[in-house]
């Protein structure tokens, strides 16, 4: 990997690793001395990036806490397919199909409550959410028909529809460059997670008290979640200079003030405190945030009109930018294609789970069908390390051979290997199934699969982040928009798809088309730094409206 002639101001690549040791004033990570804090945190201490690690370990947890609660809530049905069916009349088809258009609504309502949470703050858009979400999950208990099943799976889509795109915000309101990755993986491992601990849980929790308190059950889980969520939750929206992420270090790094504490300076992993009197450039902010607004009674509020923060008008901007965003950055429609074949993997397996599993030879009760469950989240957490830890640990290997200078393409290369277990795990469980093989192999498949969904999944929305990090709030949604669409029209197919073509015919079909549609990522790391330098005029256009200012 060779540096390109001045890659200072392309968005994605950033001066991440200190090789010679010569940048002293620039901020440093406390537990890697050469690397280079990106972004570069203000002086103000209540600015995110200069929270302690156990209090930033708190807000980011309960931004997961959401996730697993809404998670599990919309997925408990999974297991149970065959059930409902019985018990309601509703086709087994029909349900899958709701399910799809929840998802479709997963995307396209982030358009609703994505501008809100970037304007009045996240915490309130997370508490409403969730509290939304338990009528919801009673009302699904008492379905009967095809077409209330369709209506409240529509209404639990636009509520729902922050744990697509709000996490991500989270995450990078709290963390650097270098670590972001990591805690990108553990938001997609419990996405994930989440949706297939529920089925297991869903199981034997339908044949002890029936499917319909199993959707109870999800209510449960959501009212704790939001009690959990409402005392401890804060408030992680921060006004900051709107520079491109690394321009400043880079251009200004030797006006940056170097802020230490006893073991050393700002770190996401290490509990500090802004040296006294410390002197910012670059991303100082004066009127981002004269005081806590997390302290005392502030704690509890939902939402707060602060200065610095866009206004109404650019927030209903922010309900059509993301779509537009989808046509004017190339990274940001593959970033979405990505996830979004993942997320069609996904949707075939909980599609064809219950039908295959319930039928001959193997005639497993819903109990059994929810512990086949186990394979993928396994998969997951395997998933959430290599897109995580791994990922990170990759860019900054290349970062250091390419003297310093990180390129957002570099972590794709961990998608090699995720895309071929991925293919793999599709030839398992289809043609396993099939063939009727031991449930130990199609565990293992389920397992595979899901270890390719969740790596892909995460590494898109990380590379997104990598491009384009301050406008990363609307990206995102540019990003779940494409997901959720194209995970809607699997979700429509994968019934007939099976049904029509035969188990073992669909399932190796579909290992191709995710291999090639995985390697795409390789035309990625060859012209994605020229993409992103084409980007650019887009880019700055969009950077100097106050919309994305905060970022």
């Amino acid at each position: 990997m060779t540096q390109n002639a001045d890659p200072d101001h392309i968005p994605g690549t950033v001066y991440l690793v200190d090789i010679d040791g010569h940048e002293t004033s620039a901020l440093h990570d406390a537990s890697h001395k050469d690397i280079v804090l990106i972004p570069c945190p203000s002086s103000d201490p209540n600015d995110p990036l200069n929270w302690t690690y156990h209090r930033k370990l708190l807000a980011v947890s309960m931004a997961y806490l959401y996730v697993f609660g809404t998670g599990i809530a919309t997925s408990l049905q999974y297991s149970v397919l065959a059930n409902i069916t019985a018990d309601t009349g509703i086709s087994t088809a029909n349900l899958v199909q709701g399910t799809g258009v929840m998802f479709l609504f997963f995307g396209w309502a982030c358009l609703i409550w994505q501008p809100i949470a970037l304007t009045y703050g996240r915490r309130g858009v997370y508490l409403i959410t969730m509290l939304l979400t338990i009528p919801m999950m009673v009302w699904t208990s008492y379905s009967s028909s095809s077409g209330e099943w369709f209506a409240h799976r529509v209404l639990i889509g636009i509520i729902v529809s922050p744990i697509e795109s709000l996490c991500e915000v989270t995450v990078f309101d709290l963390f650097f460059a270098h670590n972001r990755g990591t805690y990108m993986g553990f938001y997609v491992f419990i996405l994930f997670g989440s949706n297939f601990l529920a089925p297991l849980v869903a199981g034997w929790f339908n044949d002890a008290y029936g499917w319909r308190w199993t959707m109870h059950f999800g209510a449960i889980v959501c009212a704790a979640c939001f009690v959990a969520m409402f005392f401890f939750m804060e408030e992680t929206i921060y006004f900051r200079d709107s520079s491109i992420e690394g321009e400043a270090e880079q251009t200004d790094v030797s006006q940056a003030h170097s802020l230490r504490d006893g073991k050393g300076p700002h770190n996401s992993e290490t509990k500090t405190t802004p040296a006294s009197g410390a002197n910012s450039t670059g991303s100082t902010t004066s009127a981002s945030l004269p005081r806590n607004i997390n302290a005392g009674w502030g704690k509890y509020t939902l939402f707060k009109a602060l200065p610095g923060r866009p206004s109404n008008l650019d927030m209903l901007r922010m309900a059509y930018r993301p779509v537009i965003m989808i046509f004017r950055f190339p990274t940001v429609a593959w970033s979405g294609f990505l996830y979004g074949i993942n997320l069609a993997w996904y949707n075939v397996l909980n599609g064809t789970a219950s039908p295959v599993l319930t039928g001959a030879p193997y005639n497993w009760s819903a109990a059994l069908v929810g512990c086949v469950y186990a394979g993928p989240i396994i998969g997951a957490a395997i998933a959430s390390l290599w897109s995580g830890n791994a990922a990170d640990w990759i860019a900054l290997r290349f970062a250091r051979r390419n003297k310093g200078v990180r390129e957002a393409e570099h972590r794709l290369w961990v998608l090699a290997v995720s895309g071929i277990i991925s293919a793999a795990g599709l030839i398992v469980w289809g043609v396993g199934a099939y063939h009727n093989i031991h449930w130990i192999g199609l565990v293992f498949g389920l397992g595979m699969l899901t270890f390719g969904c969740v790596t892909g999944g995460s590494i898109a929305v990380s590379y997104n982040v990598d491009c384009f990090k301050e406008i990363a709030g609307e990206t995102t949604v540019s990003i779940m928009l494409i997901r959720n669409t194209i995970g809607f029209g699997f979700s429509y197919a994968i019934t007939p798809w099976w049904t029509t073509q035969g188990l073992q015919n669909c399932f190796i079909t579909a290992a191709m088309i995710s291999i090639v549609c995985t390697f795409t990522f390789l035309i990625m790391i060859v012209y994605g730094k020229r993409i992103r330098r084409w980007s650019i005029p887009a880019y700055h256009k969009y950077m100097a409206t106050a919309a994305v200012a905060q970022e």
